[in-house]
């Protein structure tokens, strides 16, 4: 998160999180935009119970859909077939 605050600064149109976890509390979707490390292994057993829904968006592909799906997940991959 430092690092998007050293690029974006203060725009009053971002609002930050302390954590990545923190970022899911409470959000209709997680949407995985950043290839950065600490997007790479999350909790996913954490995230689903923050979200309202379980439900990714990767515009990386950083997860195995076989795997999100064994999660409970509502997984789509941008840009690659499941």
């Amino acid at each position: 998160m430092d690092e998007a605050r050293r690029i974006f600064g203060t725009d009053s149109r971002i609002a930050y999180a302390e954590s990545p976890l923190a970022a899911v509390s409470g959000a209709d979707a997680l949407a995985v935009v950043t290839e950065w490390k600490e997007f790479r292994s999350p909790d996913f057993v954490e995230i689903k119970r923050r979200l309202k829904a379980p439900l990714i968006f990767d515009g990386r592909n950083l997860y195995e859909p076989a795997r999100m799906k064994s999660l409970g997940f509502q997984y789509f991959p941008i840009g690659r077939r499941t």
